[in-house]
């Protein structure tokens, strides 16, 4: 059996469904679909989370009824009939009792719910036989909200229990991205968790590969919307893609990797609007050391800085206080940098980064700059360095023997 995961972007539309259908018929194995939210929907959906944790309830349900309008839309268009093919939630799953991040798991994981039962019921009613999984019910997870751990051994005995039962051949349509507690609620894996969810049935099923099927030809060597003369890289070891992918590549998750190594899984990067394309193969054998300069930017980071009030050495005495802060918070680092007294993170830029700031303040002067991106060069040169820099205004920077890492003020 193969696995199959196609993002938002593949699925934003009734085109895009459609083309879904068109990829999953050619195929020659069973398939697992994984399938994420249609086109912006997870964002919508936060944007509903934060107006009724602000009690703007009626700002809230315009925008929930948007959503489902959007939904709608593409059904009718697909020649599916809202409410007799597919029954629609009416009701926010909202609870005011419940804290803020398990009121978002609730409510972000119904864009995966509304995407799978429409491509599900779709693909029914081409031909083809299917059947549709609810995530929450099969992969197990604990209650961290918005990064839930997945229990691989009870997720594993579920899923496996599943696939043996259903008839061949056939295809399984999943939600990515989202999982369930034992007691019944929503979790989510973090954004752009679709991608694990993918690798992580590769894994239990023991996939011949998994293909993630994106807007892009496969992983290139820069993001295309940055850099114009971008190009292909056809083959990568795992030790690379996680480099990469850690490093912010946005093409592949960096949880993604792992669950496919341990089995030797290769992963396939492929473009949805070629199928035919050789893309991207990242496996054991794959060539590598890439021979080419790869250009990755993170986003919306944070650079803080931290000093011992007392003038301590802060690397030797308050390593452990630091970082035990920064994960207590959930906060995502992305560049480490020390001095005698001094010690910078580079983080993503998120609701959590304020309440870090106060408690670290409680324990060193703290110092920050916002608005900032990395740029990560792997296979760098003094060339291409200083061309890097040009222009730049540059907060920070580390160079190892073939990697650079620029944190750049954002223009």
């Amino acid at each position: 059996m193969k696995v199959y995961k196609f993002g938002g972007a593949s699925v934003k539309d009734a085109d895009g469904v459609r083309n879904v259908e068109r990829i999953v018929r050619s195929a020659d194995s069973d398939l697992m679909v994984v399938i994420s939210a249609m086109g912006k929907t997870t964002n919508a959906l936060e944007r509903v989370v934060e107006a009724l944790a602000a009690g703007q309830e009626e700002k809230a349900l315009a925008q929930w009824v948007d959503i489902i309008d959007f939904h709608v839309a593409i059904m009718k268009e697909l020649g599916l009939r809202p409410g007799a093919d597919i029954r629609l939630q009416g009701e926010i799953p909202y609870d005011a009792r419940l804290p803020y991040d398990q009121n978002y798991d609730q409510i972000v994981s119904t864009g995966e719910i509304l995407s799978t039962q429409i491509i599900a019921v779709y693909l029914l009613k081409q031909g083809l036989s299917v059947e549709w999984w609810n995530m929450p019910k099969l992969l197990r997870t604990d209650a961290t909200w918005r990064e839930a751990v997945v229990d691989d051994k009870t997720s594993r005995a579920v899923i496996r229990s599943g696939w043996e039962r259903a008839g061949r051949p056939h295809i399984v349509v999943a939600q990515g991205f989202i999982g369930g507690t034992a007691d019944g609620y929503r979790t989510t894996l973090g954004r752009e968790g679709s991608d694990y969810t993918a690798a992580l049935m590769g894994n239990y099923l023991d996939a011949e590969s998994v293909t993630i099927w994106k807007d892009v030809q496969g992983i290139l060597n820069a993001d295309p919307r940055i850099e114009p003369n971008t190009v292909l890289i056809p083959s990568l070891r795992y030790q690379d893609a996680v480099e990469l992918a850690y490093s912010g590549a946005q093409v592949i998750h960096p949880k993604s990797i792992r669950p496919l190594e341990n089995k030797r899984i290769p992963l396939l990067v492929k473009p949805f609007g070629d199928p035919d394309a050789s893309g991207s193969r990242i496996a054991e054998d794959g060539v590598g050391p890439i021979d080419i300069p790869v250009y990755i930017w993170r986003k919306n980071q944070i650079l803080i800085t931290m000093r011992a009030k007392d003038f301590s050495f802060v690397l030797e005495e308050s390593l452990s206080e630091i970082f035990d802060i920064i994960h207590r918070n959930r906060l995502k680092v992305s560049l480490i940098q020390s001095s005698a007294v001094t010690i910078s993170v580079c983080v993503d830029d998120s609701r959590f980064v304020a309440p870090t700031i106060e408690e670290l303040k409680s324990r060193f002067n703290v110092s920050y700059n916002d608005h900032l991106s990395l740029l990560t060069i792997r296979g760098t040169t003094p060339e291409i360095l200083e061309q890097a820099k040009k222009g730049r205004m540059i907060m920070l920077s580390q160079t190892t023997r073939r990697t650079a890492r620029l944190v750049v003020k954002e223009e």
